[in-house]
């Protein structure tokens, strides 16, 4: 395939315009964190076949694709891959992100920049109300009672949270606040591991008109913890559900919010009708409900993003800018309140949708993409294999956080979408076993090791990494048997041990610089109602 190529200048150009586009970065997780233009979304080559359909689910929209520039070839794969998937108006951005920084545009740092960003400009337009951890740490031993919300998904909060801290994710905040707090005199803070959900939850609270006094904690968990006090493990203290009177008043305040920014409803017809044109128009139904509530039954074709973490990492759920979202919630509140926020990021068209049962719902979580599979052995087979002495190399394709932290004893650890180069490193053997966290990262590879090592017999774990632990065999730690270099993934601040409060003071640091950053860059239409 013989793709167009697009200037950085006609590029930059295309994303003032406001209208669809997918601008999408192949390079690794951790290599995109390093600097890439404002509203790029990663989808990197190793994962691409996995992620491409979800972030970009209509042919005709138009895509452009980069990576570092140069000799790097990560793009031109893409696009073949994009052609063979039948993929009609895919450009190239001509060399790469470094052609990006040599015209003289911004390169962001950091990951969900446009969310993160977003906040920065919420607190400073609207002046959000904070306290600092010094200060309410102070308070709680005085004794005063403050009643602490955390913005985050459960399984943030019980890894870490601020002691006394009740678990309330984003869109929740709303939603169940009256059923939480009755007393409108009780200070409320609201906390996430740095800034953005702490910002965007209290102001939500603020916007929704609740009368108690309402503070975001300045730089979340990791302030706290930056000025030394403990933090609490293992907490599972999850918010209340209104009753029916207390619902009811927090959806007449959460619409008539919503509509001020210029988000409306839609009916089943009209949801029909979108679906019917989605060839013309990319459309993406976001369930913005609890995942119980989305497994539970949930409309075909629709994918689950929480409200709260919707805004937080619009990137990771919608990747074609000028898009419609069409936010799916039967009790209609948490919808009202996200699409108040999207609008405010500047998404033209956000609707909201609760009449679930005009739909046909499936049950349980999403369905993963479906590969081909390729032959496989089974946890025992391969403990049989590494025992027998005979020359074969297990190869984990995971991410090196993951292989870092449990592996099959012995086994390498390479990035797919440099295997054609760091295979090289492998030993000679006659075997080869690939496995993944995610078993089809190792079949999607399988084609690839075979056509590099013809001579070599390629064969998949059946049920990835997790077969084999939970066949009880033995795993290691640590980093040894790198094939590739590990700059796969963005590593978050507590991810690094030994530099724990310097990575997180770096992180701070950073949310707080995107506000001139993204002035500079001047593709953003923030448009902050408070």
């Amino acid at each position: 395939m013989s793709s167009r190529h697009i200037s950085a200048e006609d590029l930059y150009e295309e994303i003032k315009t406001g209208g669809e586009l997918a601008l999408i970065d192949v390079r690794e997780h951790g290599v995109y964190s390093q600097g890439h233009p404002l509203f790029s979304v990663s989808i990197p080559l190793s994962r691409f076949e996995l992620e491409i359909e979800r972030l970009v689910p209509r042919l005709a929209v138009p895509i452009v694709l980069f990576d570092q520039g140069g000799i790097d070839d990560l793009a031109p794969r893409a696009a073949n891959i994009l052609d063979q998937m039948g993929y009609v108006n895919v450009s190239i951005l001509t060399d790469g992100v470094s052609g990006w920084h040599s015209a003289g545009f911004e390169l962001f740092s950091g990951v969900n920049v446009p969310s993160k960003a977003f906040g920065e400009f919420v607190e400073h337009h609207c002046n959000t109300p904070r306290i600092t951890a010094e200060d309410l740490n102070r308070r709680l031993v005085d004794g005063e009672e403050i009643a602490i919300f955390d913005s985050r998904p459960f399984d943030e909060y019980h890894r870490m949270c601020i002691p006394g801290g009740i678990d309330m994710p984003g869109a929740e905040l709303a939603h169940r606040f009256g059923a939480n707090i009755q007393d409108d005199t009780i200070p409320v803070v609201v906390n996430c591991a740095g800034r953005t959900r702490s910002i965007i939850g209290a102001q939500s609270l603020i916007n929704a008109g609740v009368r108690n006094p309402v503070m975001a904690l300045k730089d979340g968990t990791m302030g706290w913890y930056l000025e030394g006090y403990d933090l609490e493990n293992n907490a599972d203290r999850i918010a209340k559900v209104p009753s029916q009177k207390e619902y009811t008043q927090a959806l007449d305040t959460a619409k008539a919010l919503a509509e001020k920014t210029g988000a409306s409803s839609i009916t089943a017809v009209e949801l029909m009708e979108l679906q019917e044109k989605s060839s013309e128009r990319s459309l993406y139904l976001l369930d913005v409900r609890t995942a119980e509530e989305f497994t539970a039954g949930h409309i075909i074709g629709s994918q689950h993003a929480a409200g709260g973490q919707l805004v937080q990492a619009t990137d990771e759920y919608v990747g074609v800018r000028g898009a419609i979202l069409v936010l799916i919630d039967d009790k209609e509140i948490r919808s009202w309140m996200t699409a108040s926020w999207l609008k405010q990021m500047g998404w033209p068209d956000v609707f909201v949708f609760s009449d679930l049962q005009s739909f046909e719902l499936e049950q349980g979580p999403q369905k993963p993409v479906a590969v081909n599979e390729v032959p496989c052995l089974s946890a025992l087979e391969l403990k049989a294999v590494l025992q027998s002495g005979e020359p074969a190399a297990v190869i984990d394709f995971s991410n090196s956080l993951q292989f870092a932290k449990s592996h099959i004893p012995g086994a390498y650890w390479l990035i797919r979408a440099r295997l054609a180069f760091d295979l090289n490193l492998l030993p000679a053997v006659g075997l080869v076993i690939l496995t993944a966290e995610d078993e089809r990262l190792a079949h999607l590879a399988a084609s690839e090791i075979a056509e590099k090592r013809p001579e070599v017999i390629v064969r998949v774990l059946r049920g990835g990494n997790k077969a084999w632990r939970d066949s009880g065999f033995e795993v290691e730690s640590g980093g040894e048997h790198h094939l590739s270099a590990t700059d796969d993934v963005w590593y978050k601040p507590y991810d690094n041990k030994d530099k724990i409060r310097e990575r997180m003071q770096e992180y701070l640091d950073w949310e707080v610089g995107l506000i001139s950053q993204i002035e500079r860059d001047a593709t953003a239409r923030f448009q902050i109602i408070c």
